[in-house]
């Protein structure tokens, strides 16, 4: 019951995260450095790391701005104040990125001899991104059970996904009933100064529907 949890300090995988954990695994937190323009998620995946009481998070730099291709590595400007339309792909796509982050932590997996990746990706409330949608979860998990050693003696590792087919308001409900404290997280990707969110990003839209649609209060914003 031991799982390697990708967690980006975002409402998502802390919520996944917690999912887990009162599923009863024991969570490794993975946390990767890539390039991105709003790197202050960083320290928002040490406070809910600390919080979970992961047993060790560990924090990787793997350069994707090097590459380019998004605004999310600073490849153009962020999106504001767009109609966001699930058939079609933003600028702030990161090519790969699902692909690179869950690859690292399978490796990390295949060392600790962990059972499971969780990932916080969703498949209803979400900006078109390719590598949130399920039947890519479903491939890279078979493709992990023929790629590892792990999967070759039939310890497959399991990708989970417990957020998939929510929406962005019962995410929010359900890491309320489960205690989470959202202050932590970070979801803006143009944050202004002291870190306040910009209220005009995607991510920033998406996440105020979420809390409008659970009829909550977003701590983040009222602290």
């Amino acid at each position: 019951m031991r799982a390697v949890v990708l967690l980006s300090g975002g409402l998502d995988s802390y919520t996944a995260a917690a999912v887990a954990k009162e599923g009863g695994h024991t969570l490794d937190a993975l946390t990767v450095r890539y390039g991105q323009v709003h790197v202050t998620e960083m320290q928002s995946a040490r406070k809910i790391a600390r919080a979970l009481e992961v047993e060790r998070h560990l924090e990787l730099d793997v350069n994707l701005a090097a590459f380019g291709g998004s605004s999310l590595v600073g490849d153009g400007a962020i999106p504001q104040d767009r109609s966001i339309d699930a058939n079609e792909i933003p600028s702030t796509y990161v090519p790969a990125r699902n692909t690179i982050f869950l690859s690292l932590a399978l490796g990390w997996a295949e060392v600790l001899g962990a059972g499971a990746i969780v990932i916080g990706v969703n498949a209803l409330d979400y900006s078109g991104y390719p590598d949130c949608r399920p039947e890519y979860l479903h491939a890279f998990e078979r493709m992990a059970a023929l790629a590892t050693r792990a999967g070759v003696e039939g310890k497959r590792v399991r990708i989970l996904a417990p957020l998939l087919t929510r929406s962005k308001a019962e995410i929010i409900r359900l890491g309320s009933d489960l205690g989470l404290d959202y202050r932590l997280t970070h979801s803006c990707y143009s944050p202004r100064k002291e870190d306040r969110p910009c209220g005009r990003c995607d991510s920033c839209i998406l996440r105020a529907r979420g809390f409008a649609e659970a009829g909550l209060t977003d701590p983040a914003l009222h602290p």
